[in-house]
């Protein structure tokens, strides 16, 4: 295995997108009418999304995201300017669509969620958002209480309980959730066209995880709380991306899809390679710089073969939540392998 560290930021995957896509976020021909809806929708339109069926009365025109990833989904859909704010950005946003992102309000401090009474001053008449800990009534309110208010929500199916393992994590639910959500802006055939594309991007990626030399086995180290590391488990994306290219994430066998592990368990596990997400929340040991130098620093994790020969990739953060940029974790997975091999 070479000395060396990849960021796997996957330009060549950005170029490929952006070949089929207009700059507005929409797809040639398609995107005046995925601007103004398709007119395919019938309303009101019900949904049942994480166990609770949900009515939608008409398409959404004022849409407040709880998170930065979400207001990405909308933006690939060609609905980004019906977002009337946003909050939690956890990353940098990505050049191909920051000229409309940078268009949103943002209603919260920078790697904080949405409080309850900003998010209600938006005027919102929708609310999405990619994690089940933002609807509560301590964040940015119950999605209950915005049912009995007429707005109506959308959760991602991947996290309709905080942290748990979701059994059928895979980028088919991802899919579901692009297509239902088309469905709500009755904008269908953009759904389709998002999804054909993305495809496209995890194909790209299997080919490159031909080249993988047998089964290493990776840690996905998202960040530390308090100082105890959090890496990726069981019924999450990058697990499914594990095993998509062919690799062993060390911990398929915590409890949760995020789990809170000890560096004793790291130093035991003894990962080939450490995958690193790289975040610009501003919390300690964020990004991909702060990781490394905390893994060369601890007595325990500094002896691992993986940190004394840099086998870091790097990548975005958020390719490891379920988003559009979840897809390119596998080609950047896979050709960061093949490049430290």
């Amino acid at each position: 295995m070479k000395m060396k560290t990849v960021i796997a930021l996957g330009l060549a995957v950005v170029m490929l997108v952006l070949a089929g896509c207009a700059t507005d976020g929409t797809s040639g021909d398609d995107g005046k009418a995925a601007a103004t809806g398709e007119g395919v929708t019938s309303y009101p339109l019900t949904l049942k999304n994480c166990g609770t069926k949900v009515t939608y009365e008409a398409a959404p025109r004022r849409v407040v995201t709880l998170n930065q990833t979400a207001a990405e989904n909308l933006i690939h859909l060609g609905v980004g300017d019906r977002i009337v704010g946003s909050g939690y950005e956890i990353d940098k946003v990505p050049e191909e669509i920051i000229a409309q992102y940078d268009k949103i309000p943002i209603l919260s401090a920078h790697g904080q969620p949405i409080k309850h009474e900003a998010l209600l001053e938006a005027q919102p008449d929708f609310v999405y958002g990619s994690f089940a800990s933002f609807f509560t009534a301590a964040e940015s309110g119950e999605r209950e209480v915005f049912h009995e208010l007429d707005v109506p929500t959308y959760l991602t199916e991947f996290d309709c309980t905080y942290h748990e393992a979701v059994s059928n994590a895979n980028f088919e639910l991802l899919f579901e959730e692009y297509r239902n959500l088309a469905k709500i802006f009755d904008v269908p055939a953009a759904g389709e066209k998002l999804v054909a594309e993305q495809q496209a991007v995890v194909d790209k990626g299997l080919a490159a995880a031909k080249g993988i030399e047998g089964t290493p086995t990776v840690m996905w180290f998202y960040s530390t709380y308090a100082g105890t590391p959090w890496a990726a488990g069981p019924g999450g994306l990058p697990q499914y991306v594990s095993e998509l290219v062919g690799v062993k994430n060390i911990f398929d066998d915590a409890s949760t899809k995020w789990a809170e592990v000890s560096w004793d368990e790291v130093a035991a596990r003894n990962p080939d390679i450490i995958v690193l997400a790289d975040l610009t929340r501003g919390e300690p040991n964020d990004t991909a710089q702060e990781k490394i130098d905390l893994l060369k620093s601890d007595p325990l994790t500094s002896k691992l073969d993986a940190v004394t020969n840099d086998r870091f990739v790097i990548i975005p953060g958020r390719y490891m939540d379920p988003s559009y940029g979840s897809v390119r974790a596998v080609p950047a997975l896979a050709e960061g392998l093949v490049a430290l091999q």
